[in-house]
């Protein structure tokens, strides 16, 4: 195969950042997806629905003339949010999930979620009308191995939740574990979960390959090979639980490669390639379109698009850098080739 034209897919998952940052890290992004869901964990968060329509138009500002993108607005959970914050986000018909964040879990996490029993009546609501909760799905105890926290998630806060909330449509964001796939793949239809590029193309000893890989370090955390191998096959199943979710996270290069790095890994400049690459690993290709355009918008039940795009069996290298926020950005697979380039958008 030289060429895989399939419908504009959507990033289900999408970190852009605000400010000098947005306007850096979102043109990589529109020039390969027509929708993403914009992840709320800025400072400050974006807890009300009238910050994420402030949000959305910062965005529309900041894309450049003649791209065309749509970003789809979430909420960012906390032990105080109300019921009728449900009922104003949906009614404003631009805001598709609320985001857990447990709190201390992740980047900007700090006003997260501290017991989500308190939030029970926050997610009825949100059964009630129909929307979907976005989880990053880890532990956070100081007792707890980096590696387990996933999968003690889902047997002590994910299990027990959708016993008492069954309606609850929800995804559980940038699946690390063989635990996690088996949970979602036996779940009923409300469950569905993103898989990234660097969990299906990565294990845990590209952290350590030649030295420390600051560049490589994401959380959840990447995992031991046959938890990969699972991701991976989950991806490329043909399931529509599982679809596309970059969690492309923006950080300079200072701030990656300091004495305590960010965690993130900033794939949306070659992430289509990124993932052509793993399906074609296991003879998948075939498979692409439907995980990284259909599955997605058939579970937030929106239209699928009606553009194309067209990946080229053509080698090329990664850069080593993009400029960013006054400084500079390494990509996932900086200074590497990619068997697979994205034909411009004409």
């Amino acid at each position: 195969m030289q060429s895989l034209t399939m419908t504009r897919p959507d990033d289900w998952h999408l970190h852009v950042r605000d400010g000098a940052a947005l306007s850096a890290a979102l043109p990589h992004t529109a020039r390969q997806f027509a929708r993403a869901i914009i992840m709320p964990n800025l400072k400050p968060p974006v807890t009300r629905t009238a910050q994420a329509l402030e949000y959305r138009q910062r965005i529309l500002q900041a894309l450049p003339a003649g791209m065309a993108f749509e970003p789809l607005m979430t909420l960012y959970l906390t032990d105080n949010t109300a019921p009728d914050e449900i009922d104003r986000a949906m009614d404003s018909g631009l805001i598709y999930g609320v985001k857990l964040y447990p709190a201390g879990a992740t980047t900007n996490s700090d006003a997260g979620v501290t017991d989500l029993r308190r939030c029970y009546p926050v997610l009825e609501r949100m059964a009630e009308r129909g929307m979907v909760f976005q989880i990053h799905g880890e532990v956070t105890g100081s007792d707890v191995d980096p590696f387990d926290r996933e999968a003690l998630f889902i047997e002590q806060i994910l299990k027990p939740l959708i016993a008492d909330v069954p309606g609850l449509k929800l995804v559980l964001e940038h699946i690390t574990t063989r635990q996690a796939v088996d949970f979602v793949s036996g779940a009923a239809d409300n469950v569905a979960a993103t898989i990234t590029p660097q969990h299906c193309l990565l294990n845990r000893g590209a952290l350590f390959s030649g030295g420390l890989r600051p560049h490589h370090y994401c959380l959840p955390v990447l995992k031991r090979e046959q938890h990969r191998e699972a991701v991976l096959a989950a991806a490329t199943s043909g399931s529509a639980k599982f679809f596309l979710g970059t969690d492309s996270a923006p950080h300079a290069r200072h701030d990656k490669e300091s004495d305590c790095g960010c965690a993130g890994c900033f794939s949306a400049p070659a992430a289509l390639e990124l993932y052509a690459t793993a399906f074609e690993s296991v003879g998948a290709l075939d498979r692409l379109e439907a995980f990284a355009s259909h599955h997605g918008a058939d579970f937030y039940g929106l239209p699928r698009n009606t553009s194309q795009i067209t990946l080229l069996k053509e080698s090329w290298t990664v850069p080593g850098e993009f400029p960013y926020a006054g400084g500079s950005i390494v990509p996932l697979h900086a200074g590497q080739q990619l068997p697979w380039r994205l034909q411009d958008i004409q």
